[in-house]
């Protein structure tokens, strides 16, 4: 007997479509929320185009759709299991708690539906995740579904209103005495222009170095800097989310490069520095120096491997050109951040420092963060200060993909 093997998520056949027409949702895990509705045969296709756009999907069907809809089709649809109950997995806090997902759709969404939300009812999967998402205060997006009259029911309308001012509506069509679901098509280009691209940075063209590098000291030794390139990923990640055009230098980091950019792979300081002054001869409107790249290299290398029998050996060093110096005598105008990663030291100190890297580079904005102890003990956190010439914001102390979203705010700001 031959055993079946499991397929794991990122094998899903399904997944290859995932940004095949766009990257606007890169990262982004939506929940679609699925009533029972005959309309709910559309969901499938509204599915697939948010795939195909970036963004990662997972199905929340209640019990009335089952009998439509095999939840095997969902399965297929998004390479994510589908919800069709609550079990002690806590599906409902997993999906819709406090930052697991970016955004909820519910297509369509019925009278009764609408009614539990508004009344903070929650007896099947899908009005219990909508009640954890609204109580979380993740966005929802609601795509009404029913026959007109219950449109024009009094107590639907008293729901819509009491819910408007909270959640998104996307208005049904009125078609044959029916508020039918809006286009598939139409729901996507709703969510492309409210959750997902920004208009302010939405096709600016924007320069990133990432990830560290490596100093060869022999063909088989190195020095390096400790960093995974995880922020530098998640931030240029980010800022395709919004639209941007994003050309990514990147070192030999441990993170994937997202997907949508122009990549260019780079191991050396000194290959950073050309592939970056390479690219700026052509016109960015940002430039983003967030690589942890080498300060020195070695004087001398030695083109065959250095035997290991002697008790000692003296590496000479030297200072490598700063690249974020490049910027400014090449492109003058162009919004220059910096990051300066520190240890140990006060608040007070680290503004200090960054404002006189700020000063020495002539950058726009310094983004800085102590990488010290207390980073140490989790790296997956960190806590930012955005620092320009009028101010200074924390992050405060949370995820790396929440520091890379309040980053790109704090962008749009100072680009209004």
């Amino acid at each position: 007997m031959v055993a079946k093997r499991k397929i794991a998520k990122e094998d899903h056949p399904s997944l290859d479509i995932v940004s095949s027409y766009g990257v606007e949702l890169s990262g982004k895990k939506i929940v679609l929320c699925v009533a029972g509705s005959v309309a709910a045969y559309k969901s499938i296709e509204l599915a697939r185009l948010l795939m195909r756009h970036g963004a990662d999907v997972t199905c929340v069907a209640s019990n009335a759709v089952t009998k439509l809809i095999q939840p095997d089709y969902f399965k297929w649809a998004t390479g994510n299991d589908v919800i069709t109950k609550l079990t002690g997995e806590l599906e409902h806090i997993r999906l819709a708690d406090y930052n697991q997902s970016e955004l909820m759709i519910v297509y369509p969404a019925t009278a009764n539906t609408l009614g539990k939300l508004a009344n903070g009812i929650d007896d099947t999967p899908v009005s219990t995740v909508l009640t954890v998402g609204f109580g979380s205060k993740i966005p929802i997006l609601m795509c009404l579904a029913m026959h007109e009259s219950m449109y024009e029911n009094s107590a639907v309308k008293k729901n819509i209103e009491f819910l408007k001012k909270k959640i998104e509506f996307l208005s049904p069509q009125m078609i044959e005495g029916k508020a039918k679901a809006p286009e598939p098509e139409d729901v996507l280009e709703y969510v492309l222009q409210k959750f997902g691209s920004s208009p302010i940075l939405k096709n600016k063209k924007v320069l990133m170095t990432a990830g560290p590098t490596i100093e060869y000291i022999d063909p088989v030794r190195v020095i390096t800097n400790l960093s995974s390139g995880k922020t530098g990923v998640l931030l240029a990640s980010e800022l395709i989310s919004a639209g941007a055009k994003v050309t990514l230098v990147y070192g030999p980091g441990n993170e994937k490069p997202p997907k949508g950019c122009k990549l260019i792979d780079v191991n050396t300081s000194k290959e950073m520095y050309d592939a970056t002054k390479k690219e700026l001869k052509k016109k960015f409107d940002i430039v983003i120096m967030a690589a942890a790249a080498s300060d020195y290299t070695p004087e001398k290398f030695s083109k065959s491997k250095i035997k290991s029998d002697k008790k000692s050996m003296t590496v000479r060093l030297k200072k490598t050109p700063k690249i974020i110096d490049l910027v400014k005598k090449m492109q003058n105008d162009v919004m220059l951040v910096g990051f300066k990663a520190e240890t140990n030291l006060s608040k007070n100190a680290l503004v200090k420092s960054a404002k006189r890297k700020m000063r020495d580079s002539n950058a726009d904005i310094i983004i800085a963060n102590d990488i010290g102890s207390k980073y140490q003990k989790n790296t997956n956190n960190n806590e930012i200060l955005f620092i320009d010439s009028r101010k200074v914001v924390s992050s405060g102390r949370k995820k790396k993909e929440l520091v890379v979203k309040f980053i790109r705010k704090e962008l749009e700001k100072r680009m209004k």
